[in-house]
């Protein structure tokens, strides 16, 4: 029996699928847009870019901008009764409406 492949974006076959009218590049003003710290954000993966892209498990959580890293930022996002630090690009994050 051949061993499972576990990789980064195992198990993401819908997760990471693109809407058929979606496909194509990101708007480039996606990628320029600048995030305060302490603001509310959604983390929204966007497949057809690579870099900066966080664990799956982390697509449709809300989190707060804590920092920024380079072009990325630090997102401070509740996962279970903890809450961790991750490092997404602007391309994977949507500003919260609410």
């Amino acid at each position: 029996m051949a061993q499972k492949s576990e990789g980064f974006r195992s198990k993401t076959r819908y997760k990471l699928k693109k809407h058929p009218r979606e496909k194509g590049l990101f708007p480039i003003t996606r990628a320029l847009k600048e995030y305060k710290e302490g603001e509310i954000v959604h983390v929204i993966i966007d497949p057809s870019v690579q870099k900066g892209m966080p664990h799956p498990k982390f697509h449709g959580k809300t989190g707060t901008v804590v920092g920024q890293r380079g072009n990325a930022f630090i997102v401070k996002v509740k996962d279970g009764n903890k809450y961790k630090d991750i490092i997404v690009r602007p391309q994977h994050l949507r500003e919260c409406k609410a």
